[in-house]
């Protein structure tokens, strides 16, 4: 049986994936005969160039929960839009209490970015950007938020394309 793909999915077995591990947490459940533990991983894949996704998985090993996780990972890629070697424009992302705040950065300035953040903007494939973490510093949100900030960019061409003018007449 041949795979579904969303019409906009991304099919992650053209690309060279990348995995790197955001977080782990351990889980303690309390049942009456004692307690049970678990491990929940946060992974974000990327191919460098463009596509990034991320996952998380649930396990009772941490290897497990990594290789979950991955999955989860590659059917949640999405593309972004990347000019040189940086974003497009300005944007803030908003998930739960977690707020990035994106900003394009001059080339050679690297990826000011700290914990998720940076991981997502690494394998993501952009080399220059500045951001700020506003709000809750909770892994899981602070990936999804980057991710709400990174599918709301637009490149030139798409929002030329929206307001019916050239690409040239947004550039002046």
């Amino acid at each position: 049986m041949a795979k579904k793909i969303r019409p906009n999915q991304i099919d992650p077995s053209k690309l060279e994936l990348e995995d790197n591990v955001v977080a782990i947490n351990r889980i303690t459940k309390v049942v009456k005969g004692g307690r049970r533990l678990r491990f929940s991983a946060l992974v974000v894949v990327g191919d460098k160039n463009g596509h990034v996704g991320f996952g998380t998985g649930k396990a009772q090993e941490v290897p497990e929960a990594i290789r979950k996780a991955v999955e989860a990972g590659r059917k949640s890629l999405i593309e972004v839009p990347i000019v040189g070697t940086t974003i497009p424009h300005e944007v803030v992302g908003v998930f739960g209490g977690g707020k990035i705040m994106l900003k394009p950065a001059v080339e050679g300035s690297g990826v000011a970015a700290g914990g998720a953040v940076r991981a997502v903007m690494e394998l993501a494939g952009i080399g220059d950007v500045t951001s700020k973490r506003l709000g809750s510093d909770t892994p899981i949100n602070s990936v999804r938020a980057t991710f709400e900030g990174l599918t709301s960019l637009k490149s030139a061409e798409e929002v030329s394309a929206l307001r019916g003018v050239s690409a040239q007449h947004l550039a002046e």
